[in-house]
């Protein structure tokens, strides 16, 4: 029974990495500096200072930036607003959640910083 789950969640995580490499593939193909999408990409991971605060904050400011919700609105308005930093911003945010998930990291729980959405992080 175990052998399905292995070949499904290798499927989940490969179709995570392909929504990375398209929110790369974006971000570059709007002309976004290539030297700046590594900082950019680790950007989104500053909203953990919210663990300072406890668990129950770091849990909110970390799940605002770490939702696809965010992105899909910034590249959803830096077109018709003729704002390509929101375009360069949302597919930047939407291939840092991607790596994410496909790494196996998920929407945090208010209970602590390790239980995901996906289960805790480092279970296995």
């Amino acid at each position: 029974m175990d052998r399905p789950m292995v070949g499904l969640a290798l499927l989940l995580r490969l179709e995570w990495v392909a929504l990375f490499l398209a929110g790369v593939y974006r971000y570059l193909e709007m002309h976004g500096n290539p030297y700046w999408l590594l900082p950019a990409l680790l950007a989104p991971d500053l909203s953990m200072v919210g663990y300072l605060a406890g668990p129950r904050v770091g849990a909110m400011t970390y799940n605002l930036a770490h939702n696809l919700v965010v992105p899909i609105v910034l590249l959803g308005l830096g077109w018709p607003l003729s704002q390509p930093v929101l375009s360069l911003a949302g597919a930047v945010l939407f291939a840092h959640v991607a790596v994410d998930r496909a790494l196996g990291y998920g929407l945090k729980l208010p209970s602590g910083f390790r239980d995901t959405h996906l289960g805790r992080i480092g279970r296995g």
